[in-house]
């Protein structure tokens, strides 16, 4: 009897201590996973936007005529409001010396000429073409029309009144663009048909670029120079005359066009569109040039 108590007794001590492990704590490693899914939703940071590929950095090349260096400038700062993403690169040269550069393979987006020649050598549409195809056709424009000028250094030493001056005794030297650059053609034309234009060599120097010819005059180091009102305009310089319709064959027109070398052909339309929004014009005419029609 008294083995049977005992046994019943251990066998109570047994079940009592059973059930006090049941109540135990939970493990360590079940706490330490659940704490670390706790810290993974609490620090995970917040999903970001990626940008989208239409505003992925694009460099736009563009080959304009030196007599636009002051405007092109200005709608450069322009266009950083309208396409942020869009960095303009522009090479500013004589109309003559940009074709060159393309026809040799030079990189190049849009190009806007001075004078209908040289995008008519590069526009394979064109009648007057001599054999190279670089316009990305549907894309040219006329886009400016500019006057053909004579200006004077302050002061006006000589005392030129005109363009029948630059023959007489008035002018012992006058500053012309060479005959590759647009001002330069146009001024031949003026003189050819004033008929004195052979009589004028010996006082002639000739720019390689509109601007150097109105930093000569500028500077006094000519009696007088022909160059475009925009340029007369930037550069400070008085006009005495500007030249006839009659003396000039054809109208001063700059002509824009995209290149079918371009490797950014939507970022080029877009940013010749722009230059003939009401927002360019006024920058435009601002200094003298006109919108063609």
């Amino acid at each position: 009897m008294k083995k049977t108590i005992a046994l019943l007794l251990a066998l109570a001590m047994m079940l009592c201590m059973f059930a006090g492990c049941s109540d135990s704590k939970v493990p360590e490693d079940t706490q330490a996973n659940t704490q670390d899914t706790t810290n993974t939703q609490d620090t995970t940071p917040a999903t970001e936007e990626t940008p989208s590929e239409s505003e992925e950095s694009v460099e736009l090349v563009v080959f304009a005529a030196a007599s636009m260096t002051e405007t092109l400038t200005e709608i450069a700062e322009l266009y950083k409001t309208v396409a942020p993403n869009v960095t303009l690169v522009y090479n500013f040269d004589s109309s003559g010396t940009l074709k060159t550069q393309i026809e040799e393979g030079a990189a190049c987006d849009v190009f806007i000429s001075a004078a209908q020649k040289q995008m008519n050598q590069l526009d394979a549409a064109n009648d007057t073409n001599v054999g190279l195809d670089f316009v990305l056709q549907g894309t040219r424009v006329n886009l400016l029309e500019n006057k053909v000028v004579l200006v004077v250094p302050e002061g006006n030493p000589a005392g030129v009144e005109s363009f029948e001056d630059v023959p007489t005794d008035k002018v012992s030297m006058i500053a012309l663009g060479n005959s590759d650059v647009p001002v330069g053609q146009y001024s031949e034309e003026i003189f050819t048909n004033m008929g004195v234009w052979e009589s004028l060599q010996n006082k002639i120097t000739f720019g390689s670029n509109v601007k150097e010819v109105t930093t000569w005059v500028s500077e006094g180091a000519v009696d007088c120079g022909v160059v475009y009102g925009t340029d007369a305009y930037s550069a400070g310089l008085e006009i005495i005359a500007t030249a006839p319709d009659e003396l000039l064959n054809n109208r001063v027109i700059y002509p824009a066009a995209v290149l079918n070398t371009t490797k950014h052909e939507a970022e080029a339309k877009a940013f010749l569109d722009f230059l003939q929004s009401a927002e360019c014009s006024a920058v435009f005419e601002k200094v003298g040039f006109a919108i063609a029609k």
